[in-house]
């Protein structure tokens, strides 16, 4: 009875998981639709266009959301524990690095002309990567 349980379990994080990077690779490719069809698919002159796009998006990442939430509790305890751990590292760094970084800005302390909404979100996935990762390190 137990094994069976067991395996039940598995498939049900492996398919979590499927549909958790399905809907990744939606957002992604609605994300990059709003971000470069004005310049290429339509007129940028066309706001319409551009407004349905940028829904599209934002109901691909209600359903990336709604897929996380699935994919963590399918997951077992230490592995929850270890995306939780990496998520509390991730919001902490996006709200200090954040914060410090407009308090620098303001002070004219920056002196590049850096595309912070491009660089951010980079940063913030390379932190919640190495958080995972220091995680799954740790509780080995």
């Amino acid at each position: 009875m137990q094994a069976h349980h067991a395996a039940g379990d598995y498939r049900d994080s492996v398919r979590t998981t499927v549909r958790l990077v399905l809907w990744t690779f939606a957002w992604a490719a609605t994300l990059a639709l709003a971000r470069f069809g004005p310049e290429n698919w339509w007129d940028s002159q066309q706001p319409a266009a551009s407004w349905a796009a940028v829904a599209v998006n934002l109901a691909a990442g209600i359903g990336w959301i709604a897929a996380f939430s699935r994919f963590l509790r399918a997951q077992d305890e230490l592995q929850r524990k270890i995306v939780q751990d990496a998520l509390e590292v991730t919001l902490a760094a996006g709200w200090v690095g954040g914060f410090a970084y407009v308090v620098a800005d303001a002070a004219d302390l920056v002196t590049h002309d850096l595309d912070i909404a491009a660089l951010f979100p980079v940063l913030l996935g390379v932190v919640f990567l190495g958080a995972v990762l220091v995680g799954k390190i740790r509780y080995r």
